[in-house]
């Protein structure tokens, strides 16, 4: 996702605002951005995390804000997209719509796997510089729970949830996930009792689903064809960088592709899959290098490469310096090898 996404505010989301005591001007005006974006609702991912941080500042405290909109937001008012989720069939056919549709909705996607008794969703950012504000990760796992909640009308509970930024008031939110909560994780993540997604949900509307789904489908293809086969593959390569490096068997798969129509489609776009890996890791070490916290080690095993002179080797390609002298002249401070 580039700079020049756009994003749609649901008009529902005003209103769940203002059911808790928030009205929209506020919230603008504390995110600096114009009123009139009420009545025109196309902003800049820049532009939506900072109305979400706007939020957060208002309420004061971040759990507080999570439980106060998840639970208060009526059905009534979801978009069309999350609105087919709460009319599906069950609570794993509700995860694997909103995972879909999320799609149609950045700046984040959602990852589901069910392995043994458990079944994890881990919130990614389709933009890796630009994470999403604290407040903004809470609400959208949290309401994936409220989702099975209230679409089974069964008080489920999570297994454990993580976070990687602070949440505010830690025991509200072990209260209302009804599980343990860790800070300071490498991710955001929601562990479910796999057991739950089995349960139906009494709001299920197969009619209803059929005038949906193919619009939404529909709207999500003539997308995912808008958005070009570049960008596409540097923002799978970007989710698979850690330790490893990714084949294009691999990312074509993930597309839905043999590996030779992923060949041809790049060369019809002027590039090449080894081009744009060494594109991404070159991105990716700067974005990496940029975090003091991060040691030289550390960025060469988070852009796949297994040992460390291997990645100076190609830091030296890229930029003409070493990677803790880029830092030092970047950051201003020194830093570890």
């Amino acid at each position: 996702m580039t700079s020049h996404t756009r994003i749609k505010i649901p008009a529902g989301f005003w209103a769940g605002l203002s059911q808790i005591g928030i009205a929209a001007h506020e919230v603008l005006r504390k995110a600096r951005l114009p009123l009139t974006i009420i009545t025109e609702p196309i902003v800049t991912t820049g532009q939506y995390f900072a109305i979400w941080q706007a939020y957060s500042d208002l309420i004061d405290d971040t759990a507080k804000g999570i439980i106060k909109l998840t639970t208060s937001f009526e059905t009534a008012h979801y978009p069309p997209a999350v609105l087919a989720t709460y009319h599906a069939r069950d609570y794993r056919d509700a995860l694997k719509r909103m995972a879909r549709f999320k799609q149609m909705c950045p700046p984040e996607s959602l990852r589901i796997t069910e392995e043994g008794e458990l079944c994890t969703i881990e919130l990614e950012w389709l933009d890796t510089e630009q994470p999403g504000p604290p407040l903004l990760v809470g609400i959208t796992l949290a309401f994936l729970l409220e989702l099975g909640r209230r679409g089974t009308g069964q008080p489920l509970t999570a297994r454990f949830v993580e976070f990687s930024d602070s949440m505010g008031d830690v025991q509200a939110l072990e209260a209302y996930f009804g599980c343990g909560i860790r800070i300071g994780a490498n991710c955001n993540r929601l562990k479910l009792h796999r057991r739950d997604l089995d349960r139906p949900f009494v709001s299920y509307n197969a009619e209803l689903l059929e005038i949906l789904t193919p619009v939404l489908d529909q709207s999500l293809d003539e997308q995912e064809r808008q958005r070009s086969i570049t960008e596409m593959v540097k923002w799978i390569m970007k989710r698979s960088l850690t330790g490893g490096r990714p084949d294009i068997q691999t990312v074509a798969s993930e597309l839905g592709m043999s590996d030779r129509t992923l060949q041809r489609r790049l060369t019809d776009d002027g590039t090449s899959f080894k081009h744009l890996l060494t594109q991404v890791r070159h991105e990716q070490a700067r974005e990496y290098l940029a975090d003091p916290s991060l040691d030289i080690k550390e960025v060469a095993f988070l852009i796949g490469y297994e040992d460390q002179n291997s990645f100076y080797r190609a830091f030296r390609l890229w930029e003409g310096d070493t990677p803790s002298n880029w830092r030092t002249e970047h950051l201003g401070t020194n830093s570890i090898n």
